[in-house]
């Protein structure tokens, strides 16, 4: 399988890059910065230059074609503001979804957010502040975005709180969890094992550290169809 994976520096994407190489599967990174390139050649991952924010949806086809799935895992970063919550987080993940729908990229999976709710009335609750805000606003949009499209398989994961601790393997993946943690490492390994089985599709699940093998955890979901 060819994966085109956005974001490809992350955490989160880096390990996913690295799990579909080691199986065998064309992986190519997009990333913002050259420097991040060498990194993802010794992953295994092909890396491509190309800014979300300041490309073509004739760039992103170019690069997402001959590809059968893609994955947005990119995000402003702490530090960023709030219209880059917007850029990156919202037109970014519309873009590529543009983009994989053109180049018939059929599968696609999506990392969000928990915490979605506290947004859903569209008021900012006091407690939060305008930053948090604005990721959260930008999450939903593009999760609301993806929902509507028909001709993409698409999945979308909504990690907990995340951790950089050693994975354990066991989770709750479900449309609804508490809010809890799961290691970066283990959000990874699922959205692997998403790609690999083409479980989920049409789903937005929840996802945290529980009691399920991840194995066990993706393919008590239904398949794709």
């Amino acid at each position: 399988m060819r994966i085109v994976i956005a974001g490809a520096h992350g955490r989160i994407a880096r390990e996913l890059g690295r799990l579909m190489a080691a199986d065998g599967h064309d992986v190519a990174g997009l990333i913002r910065n050259p420097d991040q390139a060498a990194d993802l050649e010794a992953d295994g991952v092909a890396p491509v230059v190309l800014d979300l924010e300041n490309s073509t949806l004739e760039d992103v086809v170019q690069v997402l074609t001959g590809a059968e799935a893609a994955v947005f895992a990119a995000g402003a970063g702490p530090g960023s503001g709030a219209a880059r919550k917007d850029t990156v987080d919202r037109a970014a993940a519309v873009l590529l979804a543009d983009a994989a729908e053109q180049a018939g990229a059929g599968r696609f999976l999506q990392v969000s957010s928990g915490g979605l709710d506290a947004v859903r009335g569209g008021a900012r609750p006091e407690s939060m502040d305008e930053v948090m805000y604005a990721y959260l606003v930008a999450k939903l949009a593009a999760e609301e975005d993806l929902m509507a499209r028909s001709q993409l398989d698409w999945t979308i994961v909504r990690p907990g709180i995340l951790t950089n601790d050693a994975p354990i393997g066991l989770v709750e993946l479900a449309p609804e969890v508490n809010r809890e943690s799961i290691p970066r490492a283990d959000v990874a390994a699922v959205l692997a094992e998403l790609l690999k089985t083409g479980n989920g599709v049409h789903q937005a699940l929840g996802l945290v550290s529980g009691t399920t093998p991840i194995p066990d955890a993706v393919q008590a979901l239904q398949p794709g169809r």
